[in-house]
């Protein structure tokens, strides 16, 4: 069984191989061939991070609590529960959502992210900043600016950045894991081999799947047949209401130099916001 690979830059990541007969347990890679890659279980399929270019690395603090020290409360925005709209303008849907995304470059490599509250947060994939010494953000008009790393957590491979408050960043909606249901339109969005701003669309294929992440833990996370690539870790899955309801990660392949076949993963929205508010407050 191959490791599988993050994606990052245009120049692409690795790919591994998937036998004719698998069982969809995936794992995340990183991006560059030669760095140590993560071990994980897709079942023999290879399973992609999106992050492009060299593994963008990022100065990050653990997330635990520290004795003894007050807390904050975070709560970030989420949508109010109810079932979607039977059908809607994806057009509108991603007009909505762009304003929140932006590109990520972290010293090699690059990535996806979007805004998650209105003072600057940014959240992404983890293996996007991995190491990074600096940090930029390119939002959706051009603007480039300069953003820290505030945290990660690696086992689950994500990452929160801070830019400046007032930079005009618009925060997704966050919608709530409960709500989502197999057969959901979805649109991945981010900027994959580079390409900022791409939308693709797709339906939510599975709830649940297992997947190995991050450091290497087991998790569960959204399958979608949206079209990601590198250079789409840490952008958005988002619903037909625009609505974030999982961050792209990972996807499989059945070729080292093979693309998208269909088959993405995203965390789930609940457990992405459950970490970023973790860092935040920490």
């Amino acid at each position: 069984m191959t490791d599988p690979i993050g994606l990052g830059t245009p120049s692409g990541p690795g790919f591994q191989q998937v036998p004719i007969e698998w069982r969809p347990v995936a794992r995340a890679v990183p991006e560059r061939p030669e760095e140590r890659r993560r071990r994980g279980a897709l079942a023999s399929a290879t399973l992609v991070a999106l992050l492009v270019g060299g593994a963008a690395g990022g100065a990050a603090g653990w997330l635990a609590g520290r004795p003894g020290e007050e807390q904050r409360a975070v709560a970030l925005p989420r949508s109010a529960a109810g079932p979607l709209p039977s059908a809607g303008s994806l057009s509108g849907t991603a007009s909505t959502v762009l304003p929140s995304v932006v590109s990520v470059e972290a010293g090699s490599g690059s990535g996806s992210g979007f805004a998650i509250d209105q003072i600057g947060h940014v959240l992404t994939n983890a293996h996007v900043v991995d190491d990074a010494d600096s940090v930029t953000v390119i939002l959706h008009d051009g603007r480039r600016l300069s953003a820290r790393v505030i945290g990660s957590d690696e086992a689950y491979d994500l990452a929160v950045l801070q830019v400046e408050a007032g930079s005009g960043l618009v925060p997704a909606m966050l919608a709530r894991s409960a709500d989502v249901r197999v057969g959901d339109q979805v649109l991945a969005i981010g900027s994959p081999l580079g390409l900022a701003g791409t939308v693709t669309s797709g339906i939510v294929s599975a709830l649940d799947r297992e997947v190995q992440l991050g450091n290497g833990g087991r998790q569960t996370a959204l399958q979608t047949d949206a079209s990601i690539n590198p250079g789409n870790s840490g952008g958005p899955l988002v619903n037909v209401r625009g609505e974030v309801v999982g961050v792209n990660t990972v996807i499989a392949t059945l070729s080292r130099r093979g693309g998208n076949i269909g088959i993405g993963f995203a965390i789930p929205v609940d457990r992405a916001a459950s970490v970023a508010e973790r860092i935040i407050r920490d």
